[in-house]
């Protein structure tokens, strides 16, 4: 990554703002004088349970258009490998009958486990790919209240990801479940490598310039056609409608991981989606939000999970031992 850091706060006006705007960011426009011949074109899709925005700077629109198409068709494989919503993806075979018998998986998902599993040693389990049943018992965007005392304490605890089981039969890779507690979820982690596939998918069609946002986990290829790095509006947790400051990014990514974007109210507490393994319940902090700046967005998007709520130093070690050049861009303070 050239550059992605903390910038001063950050105003952009309704002109100045594309519509790149789902999760915990907004991007910057080019200014229409500094475009020159250059085309902007934009597509927004429905996926991986949230809203896919891909911009791309190209002076052929048909081109830019071409290489979009590729690049969500990209998206909609690996969302078609790895969802836990469908009992036919790899994920949701493995999460049916991985505890009974070995599971064959693709090599893309077998990747984006062995990285998430990785990712868990190293943080000792502060991320875990494996909490599927204890995501599934609060359901925060469709819970009210919260589930019942003893079945969160129940699944408390565990290191599940240590009763994952990753190895390959007759050259291809198979998943088993050592512990029956185990239920895959690798929405910590996918939509990273759903936008580094993405990616790869419009430099394959001859795109240098271009920005994919899949619900807060976002890539910039290139710089502007203003000239320097893309600026990157962070949301400010208590006003989604206002920044709360910017990072400038250019060929690198940024992930933000936040109690905002998914969460639910009871007795004047906020109950949110990023769940702390140790206690199986929405993690307590004093942190609204963490975004984290690496080289790929999957090592963004698995970092922030990890890091959200973490002390500094801890989580300044853990970005080094797991993704060099990775670091924390900007935090954003709450009540705990």
């Amino acid at each position: 990554m050239r550059n992605a850091d903390r910038g001063p706060s950050l105003t952009f006006t309704r002109r100045e703002a594309l519509t790149l705007g789902v999760g915990a960011f907004v991007v910057a426009s080019i200014p229409l004088a500094a475009r020159g011949r250059q085309a902007l074109v934009r597509r927004s899709i429905p996926v991986m349970g949230t809203i896919a925005e891909l911009a791309v700077v190209h002076r052929d629109p048909q081109q830019a258009h071409a290489a979009i198409d590729a690049a969500i068709e990209d998206l909609q494989a690996v969302e078609r490998l790895m969802t836990r919503f469908s009992q036919t993806s790899d994920i949701g075979r493995a999460n049916r009958l991985a505890a009974t018998r070995p599971v064959s998986v693709s090599p893309r998902t077998a990747a984006v486990l062995r990285e998430a599993l990785a990712w868990a040693e190293a943080s000792d389990g502060e991320f875990d790919p494996c909490i599927g049943r204890a995501i599934r018992l609060w359901d925060v965007g469709h819970r009210r209240t919260p589930p019942p005392g003893d079945a969160v304490r129940r699944l408390a605890g565990r290191g599940l990801y240590r009763g994952l089981d990753l190895d390959t039969w007759r050259g291809s890779p198979v998943v088993r479940f050592m512990d029956p507690g185990v239920e895959v979820d690798l929405g910590g982690i996918a939509k990273g490598y759903g936008v580094d596939a993405a990616v790869h998918a419009l430099q394959r069609r001859g795109i240098t310039q271009a920005i994919v946002n899949v619900g807060g986990d976002l890539f910039a290829l290139g710089e502007s056609e203003a000239g320097g790095p893309w600026r990157v509006g962070v949301r400010s947790p208590d006003d989604p409608s206002r920044l709360a400051g910017e990072v400038a990014v250019s060929d690198g990514a940024v992930a933000t991981s936040g109690d905002y974007l998914q969460y639910f109210s009871h007795g004047g507490r906020r109950y949110h989606h990023l769940l702390d393994p140790t206690t199986a319940a929405p993690r307590r902090t004093a942190v609204h939000s963490v975004t984290v700046a690496a080289s790929t967005c999957l090592a963004a998007d698995a970092a922030a999970t990890a890091v959200y709520g973490m002390a500094p130093e801890r989580a300044e070690r853990l970005l080094r031992a797991r993704a060099a050049g990775a670091r924390v861009v900007r935090t954003i303070a709450g009540e705990a």
